[in-house]
């Protein structure tokens, strides 16, 4: 499943970060790292970009962008 597919206030664990570019590079610096968990807390209006919280803090990704995040659901 991509992160971009979350629901929100749905959490998940991240599994895989997709690519060995930039785009991939810049999203493991903000803290998207397999086995963390990660939540959708909502979108913008036209619903994109998409909010997130990760590693305690609040992230804000393009679609494009979170598409490249593979994660698992959790319960």
């Amino acid at each position: 499943m991509r992160l971009d597919e979350l629901g929100q206030g749905e959490t998940a664990e991240i599994t895989e970060v997709l690519g060995n570019d930039v785009l991939a590079s810049r999203l493991m610096e903000m803290g998207i790292i397999d086995g963390e968990p990660i939540t959708m807390i909502g979108k913008a209006p036209m619903g994109d970009p998409i909010e997130f919280s990760v590693q305690g803090y609040r992230i804000s990704l393009r679609k494009t962008e979170a598409a490249r995040v593979q994660i698992a659901r959790t319960e």
